[in-house]
């Protein structure tokens, strides 16, 4: 059923939708004006009172977004979810059923694939714990417009224009906001436009960001860009002057030379990266030559080459070889009229499209076999989004993820079938095996590049044809994570070292269980059946089955006495507690009191052999003049005492209070620069101490971490191990009985 799209007669169009019109319609004869001026009307009403920063009135934000989207030429849907896509997150007049009827089904999962998640309050919250909680939102919003990005590119390329307008009008916001934005543009939204090949949205991008966070650098590179401007400008219009006469002379028509802007931002990565001298910058000169069609651009090149010497090494073929990203063009630099380095970029007016469009040329170009050439051009990016998307487990692990996969610089190789792949730099066939396929990555055992046996520790090079050598009872080295490059791959390396550990840890948790029953006087096999296991298992997060919960225990992630609390359940034999138990009324170390006994300062001390907690269940041994030592019940040295002097034990109950214990717990983990950082963070969140901590690196790369921290009882030192367990480059964690991390 066709929507009406009515628009009162009282209300009056704005000459900047009229702009907006105008434009959509030179480009697209059958754009549906009505239906995107609905759309504007929509968001002015929903917006009506709501101000921008800068005190303007808010729908002048959306309504630019679509106009960056209309230059890029992008589709009706594209445009009108542009103008539409603040009301589901800041008006609550409106809903997607509203916008569904209106508008259709793809609109509205565009509109929620750049909807930002909702923050629950944080009235209370520290200024760190603001800012930890406002990591945590933008990534998750992040990986959230990945996966919705992953089904319809145009989700991010509707951000990234979002983003654009954003940083174009940064100045009223606070200098704390404003260089937060400019980072994350610098280190998220830039790289993003420049994966899906959209380089004209990120220069624009790295040069804005660039101007707030450094703004020194970025006025005193705009400074000699402004003073060498006029010399550079006249030896440019000379150059185009002389290849204009040379192309028409050979007979090429329809040619157009255009002189390329050099963006401030590339020159101080040259600056800074390279430690050159503003003088040494090779290319602040450039043009481009658009021609009709393939044959014409080497033609031209020819022509380029025998006006101006080429400099030697300088010359990349990308129309034979296009980048993963769609990019096609020939690049050349040689030595210009006036003896200074001058750079020439070769191509067709379709291949200039998609240089400067990228993935949004794809609906300029929608019509035949080039929409899905276009399509199969990112059906890999796609794969990788969820590969991203689903193998970080925190919101630091994923930013951490993407900025390595996503954002670093590419190698390029290829499969034996001749399909393109794209890996971080210093990439390695490992990382190569990972990407194609996990169970290949996991059964590798060689690896050949360009016909020839490498090591698999060999970093790639553009252009490497790889080929794979498996063996189905192969399993990862440890050794790899030495070498591997991609996050990818070491996040399925970690999770495989994780599933190896499990046995033992279960075998480890399962001894410790039947340790805790026997010392009850219960049978272990009466309680350690599958079902009553599995019954634990589907109340506890992350467990799947019985093997999970022992490996919890195993690894310390759940304590004994509380799973033999749950097996125990309203088992006949479950044991009363004793009349004559007493209670430890002051938790701290040194003279504790008795509870109940009408005895205060009776020497009370910990038994270092098993460190026990608040919480825990314990018991008391009644020492030769040295007062009670606690121990936990499962302790090997109180089991021996209950069997040679069992008249020296007595009863504790021992409740949490507001006291610290010392506890050590040993943690093995990927080694990489930061982590230690990392672990500091998830102990401060959880106001703990760190009283000790020792580090030993591995060959392997991986590090053993003896930390001693201090716990107020057994449930917070549980919460500790699970959020640092949690931690993708942890590949255990285990608490460590009679030791500190200081000896």
């Amino acid at each position: 059923m066709a929507v009406a799209y009515e628009i009162p007669h009282t209300w009056e169009e704005p000459e900047a939708l009229h702009e907006l019109l105008e434009l959509v319609r030179e480009q697209r004869s059958d754009a549906n004006l009505r239906r995107i001026r609905y759309a504007f009307y929509v968001a002015e009403e929903a917006h009506s009172g709501q101000a921008r920063d800068s005190g303007e009135p808010y729908i002048t934000h959306p309504l630019a977004v679509a106009m960056i989207l209309a230059e890029l030429k992008m589709d009706d849907d594209s445009i009108v979810a542009a103008l539409l896509h603040d009301v589901l997150e800041d008006c609550s007049s409106i809903t997607p059923e509203t916008l569904r009827a209106a508008f259709g089904e793809d609109v509205v999962l565009l509109i929620e694939g750049v909807t930002k998640l909702r923050m629950k309050s944080l009235k209370d919250a520290s200024p760190r714990q603001r800012a930890s909680a406002e990591t945590h939102r933008a990534a998750e919003s992040l990986r959230k417009m990945l996966l919705a990005m992953a089904k319809d590119l145009r989700v991010m390329i509707i951000k990234l224009a979002d983003r654009l307008h954003n940083m174009r009008t940064l100045d009223s916001l606070s200098p704390e906001r404003r260089t937060r934005i400019a980072a994350e543009t610098m280190d998220i939204f830039a790289p993003l436009a420049a994966r899906l090949g959209i380089w004209q949205m990120k220069w624009q991008l790295e040069d804005l960001a660039f101007k707030y966070l450094h703004p020194k650098e970025f006025q005193e590179i705009s400074d000699l860009v402004a003073k060498s401007r006029k010399d550079r400008e006249e030896e440019l219009r000379t150059a185009i002057v002389m290849l204009k006469e040379r192309l028409e002379g050979k007979g090429l028509r329809n040619v157009e030379v255009q002189g390329r802007p050099k963006h401030l931002y590339s020159i101080f990565n040259k600056i800074v990266k390279h430690g050159f001298e503003f003088d040494q910058i090779l290319d602040l000169l450039a043009m481009r030559i658009i021609v009709e069609n393939d044959s014409d651009c080497y033609v031209a090149l020819g022509i380029v080459h025998d006006l101006w010497v080429p400099i030697a090494g300088l010359f990349y073929d990308y129309i034979a070889k296009p980048k993963p990203n769609g990019y096609r063009s020939l690049h050349t630099k040689v030595v210009g009229p006036h003896g200074d380095p001058l750079e020439v970029q070769i191509r067709t007016r379709e291949m200039h499209q998609i240089a400067e469009f990228g993935v949004a040329a794809h609906w300029t170009y929608k019509e035949g076999p080039k929409g899905a050439d276009t399509s199969n051009r990112f059906s890999e990016l796609r794969r990788q989004l969820f590969d991203w998307s689903t193998d970080a487990t925190t919101s630091s692990d994923f930013l951490r993820s993407v900025s390595t996969d996503l954002f670093s610089e590419q190698v390029f190789v290829f499969t034996p079938k001749g399909d393109v792949i794209d890996l971080p730099k210093e990439s390695t066939p490992i990382d190569f095996a990972f990407r194609v396929h996990t169970e290949l990555g996991l059964r590798v055992v060689g690896a050949k590049v360009n016909g020839s046996m490498v090591p698999l520790s060999t970093e790639l090079q553009n252009g490497d044809v790889i080929e794979l050598i498996t063996r189905s009872n192969a399993h990862p080295s440890l050794d790899w994570l030495e070498f591997v490059k991609s996050a990818h791959a070491r996040s399925k390396l970690r999770n495989h070292f994780r599933k190896r550990n499990k046995g033992d840890n279960a075998s480890r948790g399962r001894d410790a269980l039947e340790r805790e029953l026997r010392s009850l006087g219960l049978e272990p096999k009466e309680f350690l059946g599958d079902d009553k296991l599995m019954a634990i298992a589907k109340t506890t997060s992350d467990c799947e089955n019985s093997t999970d919960v022992l490996a919890k225990v195993g690894e310390g992630l759940m304590s004994v006495q509380s799973v033999v609390s749950k097996l125990r359940g309203g088992s006949p034999q479950q044991q009363k507690a004793t009349a004559d138990t007493i209670q430890v009324s002051k938790a701290k170390e040194g003279r504790l009191s008795l509870a109940g006994t009408g005895t205060d300062n009776v020497m009370l001390r910990r038994a270092k052999c098993c460190d026990p907690l608040p919480g825990e269940d314990v018991t008391g041994y009644v020492t030769r003049g040295k007062g009670i030592m606690i121990h936990r019940k499962v302790c090997p040295n109180a089991l021996n005492l209950l069997l040679s002097e069992p008249e020296r034990l007595v009863s504790l109950d021992w409740p949490p209070d507001s006291s610290s214990y010392s506890v050590m717990l040993k943690i093995i983990t990927v080694n990489r620069q930061g982590l230690l950082m990392d672990i500091s963070t998830i102990l401060g969140e959880a106001k703990v101490n760190v009283a000790a901590a020792r580090i030993r690196t591995l060959p392997n790369q991986t590090a053993e971490i003896d930390i001693t921290v201090e716990v107020h009882d057994v449930q917070h030192l549980n919460q500790v191990m699970t959020r640092i367990g949690n931690f993708a480059d942890v590949i255990s964690i285990l608490r460590m009985f009679g030791r500190t991390a200081s000896k």
